[in-house]
């Protein structure tokens, strides 16, 4: 039977509604690996430096999707938590309409400055022209990002995750099919890395469009819709931390990147990037635990069922431990075999990467924790408790660690940094959990 928003959620509930969520999330973090797989192989170590100096920019640009698809499913879901689904639909409408007008905006302005900007990353010669070949190509999509990133939490409030990710599926598996072709046959290099990327992304952000765009079984439509001014500000206001998580991720990346480059020079930069990817697909599963999951807070906080929040908390709270335990295991097993797929050819970049792999898994025992405490807040509608712990960990308590760490310790404080960042971020986490208790009753 289909679970609803409306149920009372037990461990193996909860976990058959989310799971479609976490493999939306890793499945989208892989096809991204193979990106880098393909150009790392294929193209060499240079060119895949370049990437990974670039990605933040493309990141950032995306921010717009994150912070209106969260955002905005929790404004969505609390309304149709109150039982007025027309407006929820209207609501939903004027999102996603939002985020197509301002993706071309964005889209424009980053392609003017686009030289600028890689430039300011610290590209030297022989990386730059890849940079700017891999961005304007990637660029062409951007709206679509945006769109994929919006739909992938708004299908979760539709009641419809397993559609997402089937779309989220047949997005990777195009990139994945074309990066073998483009990069791996015709040796296309970043040229065609950033094609297959321009087509997934497409099919990522356009079949939604469609789906919900035509009569459908599920919870939302779209609609005729006008701009309500206050609705979108308290979207976005909400969603800010998810942006702010974003926007800061990518900055303190070029932040690592620069110091890398300082203390490590492009081999720095490679062994970073290849340990982001690995990263991307550990953290997914916290991110789509999390994103799956918001959607049934906003709802029952929206129907006014205190009960049922307290229980969602302590399951998710119980299942978050497990999978804190287990992904740090699986780090560490595994960081030999994922490090040698990246870098295994040459013999100092796979001792540093691995090395630094080691390192990072750690991050994995608090960062889950963090990552939901953040969201929590967002589903509730509480945007700035949200922020605030979204913009420390990400932005404020990074940067601390990675200008000072390295001071420290040299090379090894860099690789410290996420560490002790996450740390100092989960105490945080935890006092405002605590402290807002009463006004919630979440506990």
């Amino acid at each position: 039977m289909r679970i609803q928003l409306s149920d009372h959620f037990t461990y193996k509930r909860l976990l058959r509604f989310v799971y479609p969520s976490i493999l939306m999330m890793i499945f989208t973090s892989i096809y991204g690996v193979v990106d880098g797989l393909f150009v790392s192989n294929f193209a060499g170590k240079i060119p895949f430096a370049a990437v990974n100096l670039v990605m933040p920019v493309l990141t950032i640009m995306a921010t717009l999707g994150f912070m209106i698809g969260t955002g905005g499913s929790a404004v969505v879901g609390i309304t149709l938590g109150e039982r007025d689904r027309d407006r929820a639909n209207r609501y939903f409408s004027m999102f996603i309409y939002t985020l197509i007008g301002g993706g071309i905006i964005v889209t424009v302005i980053c392609e003017l400055l686009l030289t600028q900007l890689v430039g300011l990353l610290g590209a030297d010669a022989a990386m730059a022209p890849y940079c700017i070949l891999y961005c304007r190509i990637t660029m062409i999509s951007i709206p679509m990002f945006m769109l994929q990133v919006a739909f992938q939490t708004f299908f979760n409030t539709a009641e419809k995750p397993k559609l997402g990710l089937f779309i989220t599926v047949a997005a990777g598996l195009t990139n994945m099919v074309m990066d073998g072709i483009l990069v791996g046959i015709f040796h296309w290099g970043v040229a065609g890395a950033a094609v297959a990327t321009v087509c997934s992304e497409f099919i990522g952000g356009g079949i939604p469009l469609i789906y919900f765009s035509r009569k459908n079984d599920s919870l939302l439509r779209l609609v005729p819709a006008r701009i309500e001014w206050k609705i979108l500000g308290r979207a976005c206001f909400n969603g800010s931390s998810e942006m702010m998580n974003s926007i800061s991720g990518s900055l303190v990346t070029v932040l690592y990147n620069y110091q890398l480059m300082r203390f490590a020079g492009s081999d720095g930069v490679a062994a970073y990037g290849a340990i982001m990817y690995v990263m991307f697909i550990f953290l997914a599963i916290f991110l789509g635990f999390t994103f799956g999951s918001a959607p049934i807070m906003s709802y029952h906080y929206g129907a006014g069922n205190k009960d049922e929040m307290k229980n969602l908390l302590r399951i998710a709270v119980r299942i978050l431990s497990v999978f804190a335990v287990a992904m740090l295991s699986l780090g560490e097993i595994s960081s030999g075999l994922v490090t040698r797929f990246f870098v295994g050819y040459d013999a100092e970049l796979y001792r540093m990467t691995l090395h630094a792999f080691r390192i990072y898994s750690l991050v994995f025992l608090v960062s889950g924790f963090n990552i939901y405490a953040s969201s929590l807040f967002t589903s509730l509608g509480d945007g700035l408790v949200s922020a605030i712990l979204s913009f420390i960990r990400t932005l404020v308590f990074q940067v601390i660690c990675i200008l000072l760490l390295p001071v420290l310790f040299g090379l090894e404080g860099i690789w410290w940094a996420s560490v002790a960042a996450e740390l100092m971020a989960f105490a945080v986490s935890i006092y405002f959990v605590i402290g807002k208790r009463k006004k919630y009753q979440y506990m």
